[in-house]
C-alpha cells in the first residue's frame, strides 16, 4: 500500500474485511517517502505492524514496467523478501 491518502482509505476498508475475518495482518508500505506520514500514524494508533518499507525509487519503477522483479536486478533485495516471509510465516503460525 502506499503511504497516501488513497492508500490510507483503501487500507482502512481492508483492515475492517480483514479484522471481521479475523485473519492477521501487516503493511508492506510501497514508494515509501512519498505522500504523507497518515498511513504510518494509523498503523501505529491500529497496532498494526509495518513488516516492510518499498522505497520510492526510479530503478524500482523502470524495473516493474518492464516486468522485470526488482529483486532480480537489485539483490540486496532478496534477502529483505526473504525476512517478509519469515514475518509473515511467524505471524500465521502464532
Amino acid at each position: 500500500m502506499e503511504p497516501t491518502p488513497f492508500g490510507l482509505h483503501d487500507l482502512k476498508l481492508t483492515i475492517q474485511v480483514l479484522n471481521k475475518m479475523k485473519i492477521p495482518l501487516g503493511v508492506v508500505i510501497n514508494r515509501a517517502g512519498i505522500g504523507d506520514l497518515k498511513v504510518y500514524d494509523y498503523c501505529k494508533n491500529q497496532r498494526i505492524p509495518i513488516l516492510l518499507e518499498i522505497p520510492y525509487n526510479r530503478k524500482i519503477a523502470e524495473l516493474y514496467s518492464r516486468g522485470i522483479p526488482f529483486s532480480v536486478k537489485m539483490p540486496s533485495w532478496k534477502k529483505k523478501f526473504r525476512l517478509l516471509h519469515h514475518k509473515i510465516e511467524e505471524t500465521v503460525t502464532k
